[in-house]
């Protein structure tokens, strides 16, 4: 209705509930508002500037799309992580240093925009929240990033991915697990070399220019082997051979940490701390349909790493690689 005749209605009941008598309360017939009046609820808020930044107003509870850029914020609104229908967040172009956990409780969340920020982790807590299932376009470039958690993997509805400018010095173990992801850039990092699950991505664009690749030489092993083989590695190979279920309520939690990143052989057997490493050249088309040059020489090839869970099997890929 009008919201004169509505505060004149209000008035009316609050008399009445005080005992007045009815006959002199002030009623009046309430007239339906104008289209005009009527305030749709608000999805999209854009504020580009910190003077814009609202202090004293909460922002509207309906919000699916927020965009808090050059604000210099130093962190995330705690206002903005009761936004239940968000859909899309932008807080690029912030001072901001770390994300709370609580942005796990965003279940709508689809888009996440942090580039330009301050941020030094991503923590394994955001990726076992509720964003497993929502999260599919990521934006953490032009921060301080290091390195990301072993369970970032498990974001699998990932599409797009952005990592470039920071000061990666390995992408995720398992990034092969991310089998929904076809946009990944991670340009301008300190890369040495790709995890061999690397191999396992389906790409539509990949972008890893300027990162310092180094020269792989298979004749060059890094061997990590023992002989004989301890039984905790025996142990261990035949669980992930097997694929025997496990869990911390049967083996202890830093146990089951190593056997969540257990090595493929390329024989297709399993090895966990015993095993000999070699990098190799691959061409980066093998996984990506677009692939930007990865340095200004043209090239499109990359150091990938690969495991060998015997000398058998390391001997095997040298007679293979020398013909």
């Amino acid at each position: 209705a009008n919201a004169s005749n509505l505060k004149a209605f209000l008035s009316a009941v609050r008399l009445a509930h005080q005992g007045t008598d009815i006959g002199a309360l002030p009623l009046s017939a309430l007239v339906p508002a104008k289209t005009s009046e009527v305030e749709k609820p608000k999805t999209k808020m854009i504020i580009t500037s910190r003077r814009d930044y609202p202090l004293t107003k909460n922002f509207p509870y309906s919000l699916e799309h927020l965009q808090a850029s050059y604000c210099k914020l130093a962190r995330i609104d705690t206002r903005v992580l009761c936004l239940k229908k968000l859909r899309k967040l932008d807080l690029s172009h912030n001072h901001i240093k770390q994300l709370p956990a609580t942005i796990g409780d965003l279940t709508c969340l689809q888009e996440l925009n942090l580039h330009d920020n301050h941020l030094e982790s991503f923590s394994g807590a955001l990726c076992n929240s509720t964003l497993q299932k929502s999260l599919q376009f990521l934006d953490l470039s032009q921060n301080k990033i290091k390195a990301l958690p072993i369970q970032f993997c498990q974001l699998r509805e990932l599409v797009n991915l952005k990592l470039d400018d920071n000061e990666l010095i390995r992408l995720p173990f398992k990034i092969g697990q991310l089998d929904h992801l076809r946009f990944l850039s991670a340009a301008r990092n300190k890369l040495p070399f790709l995890p061999s699950d690397f191999r396992k991505l389906c790409l539509e664009n990949l972008d890893l220019f300027g990162n310092p690749f180094e020269q792989p030489n298979p004749l060059v092993p890094n061997i990590q082997l023992k002989i004989p083989l301890t039984l905790l590695e025996c142990a261990a190979r035949a669980t992930v051979n097997h694929r025997i279920p496990y869990g911390c309520h049967l083996l202890p939690a830093h146990l089951c940490e190593d056997l969540e990143v257990a090595k493929n052989c390329q024989c297709g057997n399993a090895c966990l701390s015993s095993f000999i490493q070699i990098t190799v050249t691959m061409n980066l088309h093998h996984v990506a349909h677009t692939v930007v040059l990865v340095d200004n020489m043209g090239g499109t090839e990359a150091p990938i790493i690969c495991y060998f869970c015997s000398l058998d099997c390391y001997s095997q890929f040298l007679d293979r690689y020398l013909q």
